[in-house]
């Protein structure tokens, strides 16, 4: 078989795998999606423990981030309402908690099966907390320095860049404009991830997203989906750019499996075509055109 054939079945076998698992996902209903991107300009801080002084970890941090934005909280400055308590301040009345999870250690028999079993074992413990914003009594201290860019990944935005597309950084909003022919995506700063995504795999996810949209200007695929879904085609449109963005996540190694934000985004757009149970194999092979056009324009290895 030659090698061209050989690359584009495995894509296909890429693809209708990662397609299968999203439409799993969405038929076990993963929830609404969260946007991985502050809308307030202000930047990120990495939140820590008013008591220890410190800094939360792991799930955590993109937690205590969402719960901050939700919330309007400036001050990345959490504790449990003992350790207000044992601060001196009080949670304010009617003030809701924010969860965290940690980790307790214990001892056990260790498994004669596993050669390494030193017996340790670890179970997850929840936990509630408040922000400095929601005690009183508490003096902030000096404001801590903000997360600043992401950290980028050389193979992904070398493979963007071999596209030619313009983009721009700046505002609170990503959009591709076809007017202006650009993709403009928010200030690094500003993403918070999610809970399933760390800020950098949110960054790249939402600009292989719009990578997509603009693929499909009639400069280059021309994608019309008018014809098929009429005045959905924009519903349509989105469900081709997130499945593109899922193949190109998993193919460039941005993320590690298929996340559920994809899943919970595919699902809101889906709702308004419900009447076509076949629109979302529709939009994957239009994102595998997709990703198969934006490979193209890679240079040769």
């Amino acid at each position: 078989m030659p090698a061209h054939k050989k690359d584009n079945a495995s894509r296909r076998d890429i693809h209708a795998e990662i397609t299968d698992k999203l439409i799993a996902a969405i038929e076990a209903d993963p929830g609404t999606p969260t946007m991985p991107w502050r809308r307030s300009a202000g930047p990120l801080f990495m939140p820590v423990n008013a008591l220890t002084g410190n800094a939360y970890n792991g799930i955590n941090v993109v937690s205590l981030w969402v719960s901050a934005e939700a919330q309007g909280y400036a001050t990345p400055v959490w504790a449990t309402y003992r350790q207000w308590v044992e601060l001196g301040c009080q949670v304010r009345k009617g003030e809701k908690s924010s969860l965290v999870v940690f980790y307790k250690e214990y001892d056990s028999e260790p498994d004669p099966d596993i050669a390494d079993d030193n017996g340790k074992r670890r179970v997850a413990r929840a936990s509630y907390v408040f922000n400095a914003s929601q005690v009183d009594g508490f003096t902030a201290p000096g404001a801590p320095e903000p997360l600043g860019p992401i950290e980028k990944l050389q193979a992904v935005d070398a493979f963007i860049a071999a596209t030619g597309a313009k983009i721009e950084h700046g505002g609170e909003r990503a959009y591709y404009r076809p007017s202006t022919d650009h993709i403009q995506m928010p200030d690094e700063g500003l993403f918070c991830g999610t809970g399933t995504m760390s800020r950098g795999e949110a960054y790249y996810a939402v600009l292989t997203h719009e990578l997509t949209h603009w693929s499909g200007a009639s400069a280059r695929l021309g994608r019309d989906m008018g014809k098929r879904f009429g005045d959905a085609a924009y519903a349509a449109e989105e469900l081709v750019a997130e499945i593109a963005s899922a193949f190109l996540c998993a193919e460039l190694g941005i993320t590690q499996d298929t996340r559920a934000d994809h899943a919970q985004y595919l699902a809101h757009w889906l709702k308004l075509l419900k009447d076509d149970s076949r629109a979302i194999f529709t939009a994957a092979a239009k994102a595998s055109e997709a990703v198969a056009y934006l490979k193209r324009l890679q240079p040769p290895e």
